[in-house]
């Protein structure tokens, strides 16, 4: 059998790691053949494939990034999107395709799947907002990136006594502003899942002054104001009709020195979170989805995705397109709630 496999979406830390364990158990196990399909979708639709063996995948378990190469693309905003990669299958011999991804790289897997692709799906994002799985790898390290941030803004915060604003990433869930914030002692939380009052905020600001101690504020970027509408830079569209983001953290910051008299910066970590080599944690899960993705293969259980669930890997469907993402639950942000302010 010869399998197809594709990283899609935003890079991750991690992504490499389920390549080489998916490859690595595919031939040394059941003599597979493999190919890489490069830059995502954009590959399987332009027909550039790559081989990949066992000397391709050796020592990139610690890199970061993807060595196949990512896109944003969505099949089904090209003409014959479907035919073009049923064709690329067709041309290259390719009978399976292990396709790693996030929520919209793998709604789009689970449409083609129903149109008789043979997919079997690997989740991945440093949000770790796709539904179906506890964790996703990538996760792990942008929280541990987010929180030595904040450890290291501390120290000029407190030396200035100005109020530092960390803006992180997170669409329409909170997982690494609320899992780095409470790591990092943040004074402040704004997460999607919550229209923040902005009065709140300058109210904990101004409270931590009265210790003399400088505020932190930790924000996801998708977060927004009550009474309010999301904070955008840049309003153009991706291929799945998401918007650029960025602009939430420079406003609040602007807001707060404005209604409090006292400075305030903003710190955008940006892509920083997306980079570098994945923690052990990381390395660990992506190694296990790997191995469970071939095994799958193997069953020939397509239309599928691996997802951890405890300490488990199992399989579950592929999720479809548009599918609601997982978000922080509130009752786990209300226990943190004593550490605000």
């Amino acid at each position: 059998m010869r399998v197809g496999v594709l990283t899609g979406g935003g890079d991750c830390p991690g992504l490499n790691a389920v390549i080489r364990s998916v490859v690595r158990k595919g031939i040394q196990e059941y003599a597979f053949d493999f190919v890489g399909l490069r830059d995502g979708w954009l590959g399987a639709l332009r027909g550039d494939v790559v081989p990949l063996d066992i000397a391709s995948v050796r020592g990139i378990l610690p890199r970061g990034g993807t060595i196949l190469g990512s896109s944003r693309t969505n099949p089904f905003k090209h003409e014959d999107g479907v035919r073009r990669i049923q064709d690329t299958l067709a041309a290259h011999e390719i009978d399976a395709l292990v396709v790693i991804g996030g929520e919209d790289t793998l709604g789009a897997a689970g449409e083609l799947s129903r149109q008789g692709l043979r997919i079997v799906g690997v989740p991945k994002t440093i949000d770790n907002d796709v539904s179906g799985t506890d964790y996703t790898f990538g996760f792990d390290t942008a929280v541990g990136i987010a929180t030595e941030a904040i450890d290291r803004l501390h120290t000029t915060a407190e030396s200035h006594m100005r109020t530092l604003v960390v803006e992180v990433m997170g669409r329409h869930s909170g997982w690494i502003a609320l899992h780095a914030g409470v790591a990092g002692g943040a004074n402040a939380i704004l997460i999607p899942e919550r229209p923040f009052d902005i009065d709140q905020v300058c109210a904990w600001v101004q409270s931590r002054f009265k210790f003399n101690y400088a505020p932190i504020v930790v924000v996801a970027e998708g977060a927004v104001p009550k009474e309010g509408q999301m904070i955008l830079k840049d309003r153009s569209l991706d291929e799945y009709g998401h918007v650029r983001l960025s602009g939430i953290g420079e406003w609040l910051a602007q807001e707060i020195s404005q209604r409090t008299g006292k400075d305030a910066r903003t710190t955008v970590l940006g892509y920083v979170q997306r980079g570098g080599t994945p923690s052990a944690f990381d390395r660990w899960l992506a190694t296990r989805f790997g191995l469970h993705a071939v095994d799958a293969v193997k069953d020939g259980e397509f239309g599928t995705m691996v997802a951890l669930r405890g300490t488990r890997i199992v399989r579950g469907p592929l999720p479809e397109a548009g599918a609601r993402t997982k978000v922080v639950d509130p009752s786990l942000y209300d226990e943190f709630g004593v550490f605000f302010g």
